[in-house]
């Protein structure tokens, strides 16, 4: 798998997972919040429901992997699956990795430094 397959697999779970902080920053951009607004609402979604955002985004990394197999490696029946079982593993736990040093990477540098710019936090 190139490196530009793995960034088509991953970047919508890893933007997805990192809504709860996100999410404020863009509001503060568009200027539909203010910043103290946006720090409440940083808060409550990184504090509470982080959890649920990053289950989102392993929802969404699955299902990407599963649109990935079916349209570019034509992977549709449990048969070719079986015959292709170590492309499949070895797939499935690159992305995984790659998703998640993404989503640190882009939650825990880019959008923290959004957010110092911004002021949020």
């Amino acid at each position: 798998m190139k490196t530009k397959e793995i960034l088509k697999v991953i970047w919508a779970p890893v933007l997805a997972a990192s809504l709860c902080c996100l999410s404020p920053a863009i509001l503060v951009l568009l200027g539909l919040s203010t910043v103290s607004f946006a720090a409440s609402l940083a808060d409550t979604f990184y504090g509470t429901y982080k959890w649920a955002f990053r289950i989102v985004g392993l929802a969404l990394l699955l299902l990407s992997l599963a649109w990935y197999f079916y349209k570019s490696k034509g992977i549709c029946t449990l048969d070719q699956a079986k015959r292709r079982r170590n492309e499949i593993i070895n797939t499935v736990i690159l992305t995984l990795v790659a998703g998640v040093i993404g989503y640190i990477f882009f939650l825990y540098v880019v959008v923290h430094y959004l957010g110092v710019w911004l002021k949020i936090w």
